[in-house]
């Protein structure tokens, strides 16, 4: 389905689209556009894709593609944040859809990009906004007292040793480039990259660069408001999937699917209670891995995780609106 070609290899592919098991004429969401992979694949099976993407570098690569163009258009585009598709998608006139796909996190074509400071692969500026607009990742490490820094490092990168890092990110300010924050977690830390075996420990700027880059895009709010609003707009029957790559992500993802499976209420602070209610959805997969033919082919999918759900007639909870 994915051309040689192709800048990036999307994950868990196969499984994506046997569980939203497109037919032609199906109305799709793609929440988180990227490079296209899971678009491109829902549009070879004659589904209609409206694709979004708060990046503005994936939406300008989006309108070459000749679907866009189609009369009526296969490919339509969003340059907006996902948790925002019920309006997006009533703008347009369409009030419900056969299936919403979500794929969780910092895209590969972001990762690559040494300009956009994502990755500390390859020394870049200190950056890490997915939309490319509000308060970047050096703003924040730069301005931000120590124990605010130390709460963003544990909660979201679930580094035991925040406080001991955040106070040598305030005592190395001003942090400019990736490998400025690298370097500083790795002093921090006392990161040696060869054990006594020769072989190199996970690099522990990992942490971080995770935590940080969750809190700037605030993308913990943004899955439970996609996820919410994937709620309000599937149809009876459609189906949702969503792809996470840890397990903060996952977390949410299963607590929300058990919290409207109509058997469990949901036990998050992100998501609403629902005791005693009707399923909302059903059909809900455990969750799903890579193999490991797929894991050799692309590392970059050992992390991932699907978990997939249908749609009921229950109505949508307020709280999900």
């Amino acid at each position: 389905m994915i051309p040689e070609n192709a800048p990036h290899i999307p994950v868990l592919l196969d499984e994506v689209v046997d569980a939203l098991d497109p037919a032609p004429g199906d109305v799709i969401v793609d929440a988180t556009f990227g490079a296209g992979g899971y678009t491109r694949a829902l549009l070879a099976r004659g589904a209609t894709v409206h694709a979004f993407d708060r990046d503005p570098d994936a939406i300008a690569a989006g309108h070459t593609w000749p679907e866009t163009r189609e009369e009526p258009p296969r490919l339509i585009l969003h340059p907006r944040r996902f948790s925002e598709m019920v309006d997006a998608m009533a703008e347009v006139g369409i009030a419900s859809v056969d299936g919403v796909t979500m794929d969780i996190g910092v895209s590969s074509m972001q990762l690559d990009q040494a300009e956009r400071g994502f990755a500390f692969s390859a020394d870049g500026p200190l950056d890490m906004r997915m939309s490319q607009d509000g308060p970047s990742a050096a703003d924040f490490l730069n301005s931000a007292e120590a124990d605010q820094i130390a709460d963003v490092l544990y909660q979201y990168g679930e580094e035991r040793q925040s406080r001991r890092v955040a106070r040598a990110i305030v005592a190395a300010r001003p942090l400019e480039t990736t490998g400025d924050l690298a370097r500083v977690v790795r002093k921090a830390l006392g990161y040696r990259p060869h054990s006594n075996k020769g072989t190199a420990p996970k690099d522990p700027a990992t942490r971080s660069f995770q935590a940080v880059r969750i809190h700037v895009n605030a993308e913990l709010d943004e899955l439970t408001g996609g996820l919410r609003a994937a709620e309000e707009l599937l149809k009876n029957g459609g189906r949702l999937a969503v792809v996470s790559f840890h397990s903060l992500e996952d977390r949410i993802v299963k607590r929300f699917l058990q919290g409207a499976s109509g058997k469990a209420g949901g036990t998050s602070r992100h998501l609403p209670q629902s005791k005693g209610s009707p399923a909302i959805f059903s059909a809900i997969s455990k969750a799903i891995r890579p193999s490991e033919v797929e894991i050799e082919r692309n590392p970059r999918a050992r992390s991932s995780t699907l978990r997939h759900a249908m749609r009921t007639e229950a109505p949508a909870r307020k709280e999900a609106a």
